[in-house]
């Protein structure tokens, strides 16, 4: 498997485009993304857990009965939750984007983020949707869906699949509001792999708990988070339709895809300087060790500490305790590591001495690393995060208004 360029392009018979068409004041930021196969798909999503979702959640829940799909079409800056119409406009958005494709409406595929509780300007999106051009910028749509997001997100792979070149990308976006499960995120992933619909949806789940369900920002769980994926065959390989070899090549694969993804989202909380990664080793079972690490990558007092350079194990100790996860304290070794090298805080539930200049140089770079050792198993688990800063609440202050 290999890196390549172009995203949810890479795969071949896939199309996007992207337009401003006024949701936004800024007539430099496109906020309308369509995202298209020349054939039809077998597709499977996961969606928010928060029990209250937005109305393209629902529909596409009902679209997706058969396991089949064509398009997507995605707004940014309006999340279409709460609103009087927000049933009705999710499916004019379908019906929209079948209308210029000629496609089936249950063939489309909707989703929105941005602000709750304000109608959707739907006249907008549907002249929107007949103005797109597709083509094969992955990164134009990428940048249409983010809405505090800083960086674009996005990444595809090239792999071998029953003989046959395979390849797969997916575009992301999130930043605020981001924790499990799964988080104010959107993401969507195209291959032009042969896979059933009950394939990739089983794939689909077992990654997504390795992936967007290990990272968070704030504690906040959105109304409109979802993953899609469609694969629409044109690879040529034999239909992957039960588990084995081409089964686990392509849940790799994926895996690789919606972690490159992830980690993005948590290196890009909102405000953010540094991204956490916390890793758990010598765990008893793999959910006492993702219980621990997601503890403390969403602990406040953590988080802050680590914006200050201050190398407080403590805070860590103290969310690891409060996690629910049963281990023993005082088998517990703590280190805090980054491109500067790496420190011992902690040998067996207790405080060492140890250069605090070290350590704040430690703490310096942009991606630093928690390290837990239970030293009770053999189980490991990573969880990402990211620090407070003043400037999360800044941008969360006036986000509606």
């Amino acid at each position: 498997m290999k890196e390549i360029l172009n995203g949810i392009t890479a795969a071949k018979g896939f199309t996007t485009g992207a337009v401003h068409c006024g949701i936004r004041n800024n007539p430099q930021k496109k906020e309308l993304a369509l995202i298209v196969s020349e054939t039809p798909c077998s597709a499977a999503a996961v969606y928010t857990s928060n029990q209250v979702k937005a109305a393209p959640l629902l529909l596409n829940k009902k679209h997706l009965v058969d396991g089949k799909a064509q398009a997507i079409i995605i707004n940014s800056g309006n999340a279409n939750a709460c609103a009087i119409n927000d049933d009705l406009n999710a499916l004019r958005m379908a019906e929209g984007a079948a209308k210029r494709l000629g496609l089936k409406t249950e063939d489309v595929l909707a989703a929105s983020t941005g602000v709750i509780g304000v109608e959707l300007p739907i006249d907008k999106i549907l002249a929107g949707t007949d103005a797109i051009v597709l083509g094969t910028d992955s990164t134009d749509s990428a940048k249409a869906i983010m809405t505090t997001d800083t960086i674009v997100k996005e990444c595809a792979v090239e792999f071998e699949l029953g003989g046959k070149t395979v390849h797969m990308g997916g575009i992301a976006k999130g930043s605020g509001m981001i924790h499990p499960n799964m988080g104010t995120m959107l993401c969507f992933v195209t291959t032009d792999a042969a896979i059933s619909s009950e394939m990739i949806d089983k794939a689909l789940k077992a990654k997504v708990k390795k992936t967007f369900n290990r990272i968070s920002v704030d504690g906040d769980t959105s109304t409109n988070d979802m993953c899609i994926v469609m694969a629409n065959g044109l690879a040529g390989n034999a239909e992957v339709d039960a588990q084995g070899a081409d089964y686990d090549a392509f849940v790799n694969a994926l895996g690789y895809v919606m972690q490159k993804l992830a980690v993005l989202i948590a290196k890009d909380g909102e405000g953010a300087s540094r991204l956490i990664t916390v890793k758990v080793d010598g765990a008893g079972t793999e959910d006492q060790a993702e219980t621990i690490g997601m503890s403390v990558a969403c602990s406040s007092l953590l988080k802050a500490a680590v914006f200050g350079r201050d190398a407080n194990w403590g805070r860590v100790l103290c969310a690891m305790g409060y996690s629910d996860a049963k281990f023993d304290p005082s088998l517990v070794d703590i280190s805090f590591a980054s491109r500067n090298g790496e420190i011992l805080v902690c040998h067996n539930g207790k405080g060492l001495s140890f250069d605090e200049d070290k350590a704040l140089s430690i703490l310096e770079p942009d991606e630093i690393e928690i390290l837990i050792n239970l030293n009770e198993g053999k189980e490991s688990v990573t969880c990402w995060g990211c620090d407070l800063t003043y400037d999360y609440v800044k941008i969360n202050g006036d986000y509606r208004t």
